[in-house]
Formats: C-alpha cells, structure tokens, sequence
C-alpha cells in the first residue's frame, strides 16, 4: 500500500465514523424527541437523509479500498494465472473510468448545477451543492484507489509474482 493510498483512505474511513456517529445521534435525538417529548423535531429528518447520501459516497470509497464490494469471479478463477491478473488490472481500469466519468464528472456536473441555481434544503437551509459534492470526491478517491491498486497488480505481474501475491 502506498502512502497516499494509506492516507486516503485513513481520511476516508474517519470521515466515514464521524458521519455515522453523527447520523445515529441524529436518529436517537429524532427519536427522542418525538416519543420522549412528544414534539418531534423538524430537522432531524431531513439531517438523516443528508448525511446517508454522505455516508453511501464514502462508504462505497472506503468499501472499494478494502476490497468489500461483491465480485463474480466464476470465470476468471478459471483463467490461468498471468491472464487472471490482467483481468484484474483491466476491471481496475475500467472501474477508474466509470468512477471518473459517472461520479466524478456527472457528480461534479450535478454540484455546478444545483450551487449555479442556488438550491437549498427546506428545513436546514443547506446548499444541496455541498450535499451532492460527495459524489466527486467519492469518484475521485474510488478512482485513485482503483488505479492504485490496478498499478500495482501490473507491476507484480511484470515481476512475475503470482496471483496469490497479486491478490494483496
């Protein structure tokens, strides 16, 4: 791992606890106070619903970095061992592209568009350009990890290292 992969994703991962800590004190106060108090809070609803569109963005860099989304690998645990790790570079590379050309650039075009006609959430009065900016820097940090990692599968392939080491 390198450091800046180390780093990355160490930020990511804090920002990840933070976000859900503050979600579940959220819910418990909305809970709280519309059970407990009988008078329910107007904003706690709409602080949940901002803050897991923040933590399903991070949550998916974080999950990518550690290797936690589901892959179907019937036939390429088939595939002799060098063509398993070029496969394995080549989904790298095209997962980089997707997360560049769908999270980042149409995140980023969505954050352009909705800061540009200043729209705001009803109850806290948040810019929904900050809310959606997660999804950029979740395609940017999904990307990089991505590269990262098919980076250093096409390195260990070109030293000969089997699928075993290439796996790590």
């Amino acid at each position: 791992m390198t450091v800046w992969r180390e780093r990355v994703q160490r930020g990511f991962e804090g920002m990840l606890a933070l976000l859900m800590a503050v979600l579940v004190l959220d819910v418990l106060w909305q809970v709280i106070s519309r059970y407990g108090l009988g008078r329910p809070s107007a904003w706690t609803d709409e602080l949940a619903t901002l803050l897991t569109i923040w933590v399903a963005a991070v949550g998916a860099s974080v999950g990518f970095a550690r290797g936690a989304h589901l892959g179907v690998d019937v036939l390429v645990a088939r595939m002799p061992e060098r063509a398993r790790l070029w496969v394995d570079g080549l989904v790298h590379l095209l997962v980089a592209v997707f997360a560049l050309g769908v999270l980042g650039w149409g995140g980023w075009a969505l954050v352009s568009l909705t800061l540009l006609t200043d729209q705001v959430s009803p109850a806290l009065g948040v810019k929904m350009g900050h809310v959606y900016l997660a999804l950029p820097l979740s395609g940017l940090a999904i990307a990089g990890f991505a590269l990262e990692g098919g980076w250093t599968r096409w390195r260990r392939t070109r030293r000969g290292a089997g699928a075993g080491e290439a796996a790590r």
